[in-house]
């Protein structure tokens, strides 16, 4: 699957607190190793897919599974001004909060109900969450929830789960319940010192 050690307990992890651990572990080191180590590229990809599907910057976009903030960084790159984080690990969201990028960072498990209203945001962003052992395609239930109707989800699926998960069925099923209309799809580099890549899918929620 991967010859990185430091993937290969990414990647085995089950369930959200071992999720969480995981990341307590890693926060100090993660960009680090991520970013300068494995060229994880993803964030950019995904910043940019939401941009064109949600030009107005001064949109309330909700960023899903934050991380230190790798996503925001590129969005407030791009010009977004009202970007809120969400991780399940307070020791990333602590390392985000470092970086000013957000106007509000909270911690939430996508496997759960998130805490926030309906259609709260203006489009929503999930980077590197749905993959081994961390969240399947039933997180995307929240994402849509969560994002008011004509917004756009954007998100990125480790292709090592994507069909295994049945991503396709998944994303049928929510077309064919009227909740959400695919409205594009792309592979796109995630980690390339590992050549590992990713679905890029952006839905428009109904």
């Amino acid at each position: 699957m991967t010859k990185d050690d430091r993937l290969r307990r990414a990647y085995a992890v089950q369930g959200p607190d071992e999720v969480r651990g995981l990341y307590r572990e890693w926060a100090d080191g993660y960009e680090a190793d991520v970013v300068e180590g494995l060229g994880y590229v993803a964030p950019r990809h995904a910043a940019r897919a939401l941009a064109d599907a949600l030009p107005d910057t001064a949109s309330r976009v909700l960023d899903v599974g934050c991380g230190t903030g790798l996503v925001g960084l590129e969005l407030r790159a791009l010009g977004y001004t009202h970007v809120d984080g969400l991780d399940l690990c307070p020791e990333m969201l602590q390392a985000a909060a470092g970086k000013g990028l957000y106007d509000r960072l909270m911690e939430g498990d996508l496997t759960a109900r998130l805490t926030m209203d309906d259609d709260a945001y203006d489009g929503s962003i999930c980077v590197g969450t749905f993959t081994h052992g961390h969240v399947g395609p039933g997180g995307l239930g929240e994402l849509i929830r969560v994002t008011r109707p004509g917004g756009p989800v954007t998100f990125t699926v480790n292709d090592g789960v994507y069909d295994a998960e049945n991503y396709d069925g998944a994303l049928a099923a929510l077309e064919a319940d009227g909740r959400v209309r695919v409205t594009d799809r792309a592979r796109a580099d995630y980690l390339p010192g590992e050549d590992i890549r990713c679905r890029l899918i952006t839905l428009r929620v109904a």
